[in-house]
């Protein structure tokens, strides 16, 4: 086994793998401080998702693809760790995080609606005023407040930051000929939310998790937008959030 540690959401992780790979994937959050808790990948964990992943091409109809075990190991890391970390308040979130000024915004939908679309045009409205925390599966601290942190599961555009940052509001995008946003409530974003959470398989686990989302759901603004690929569904995401001209 092939054993280091590594710090995401604040907290250190030994991870134990049979490959070097997920080493290689992680290596921008490497840490030598002693772990908080630890995970370690077997076989069996790797078997389950190369199942995982040709049950689900079955199920959406796409062409099923051979992954190595050491891509797979990968998944099963971070699965792991999704399943500890709601024990710290934390959970695993399908979004694209963008933060301006110090503050962040996450936008969530189902795949290929295009979120990290719209977060590049985040980028080149804002300039150096923004950074990607996460563009595909960060993790969110969630109490009175929440945090977003920025984890090596990235996307296949490999955009992250290795940086704590408080989120400010969650905005379900869609797709739409007009530029336009409204403020929604708990109510209305709710199902997104339990959707694009990573729920555990463990019940302790995922009885948790139900009750972060909805601190989630009460701790930052909700919005819906609807945005074409113009950098100006930018400046009108930003603007509904913050009710303020740029």
């Amino acid at each position: 086994m092939i054993t280091r540690n590594y710090e995401f959401a604040g907290k250190v992780i030994r991870v134990s793998s049979q490959y070097e790979t997920v080493h290689n994937y992680c290596a921008d959050y490497r840490t030598e401080e002693e772990p908080d808790f630890a995970v370690m990948i077997s076989q069996a964990d790797i078997d389950y998702e190369r199942k995982k992943s040709a049950d689900e091409n079955r199920l959406t109809g796409l062409t099923a693809r051979e992954h190595s075990d050491g891509y797979l190991e990968e998944l099963a890391v971070y699965r792991k760790i999704a399943e500890k970390m709601p024990e710290y308040d934390t959970i695993l979130f399908h979004g694209s995080v963008v933060a301006v000024d110090g503050e962040a915004y996450m936008f969530t939908a189902k795949s290929g609606t295009g979120k990290s679309t719209h977060t590049r045009l985040w980028r080149e409205l804002f300039g150096d005023r923004a950074v990607m925390v996460n563009d595909d599966k960060p993790l969110l601290h969630i109490g009175d407040t929440v945090t977003a942190y920025g984890t090596p599961y990235d996307g296949k555009h490999r955009l992250s930051s290795r940086i704590a940052v408080p989120l400010k509001a969650v905005c379900i995008l869609t797709r739409a000929a007009e530029n336009h946003i409204i403020q929604i409530t708990k109510a209305e974003a709710y199902t997104m939310l339990v959707q694009q959470a990573y729920r555990p398989a463990d019940m302790s686990a995922l009885q948790r998790t139900m009750t972060l989302i909805d601190k989630l759901a009460d701790a930052v603004k909700l919005y819906r937008i609807g945005c074409n690929m113009d950098i100006s569904a930018a400046k009108v995401a930003y603007d509904g959030m913050n009710d303020v001209n740029i």
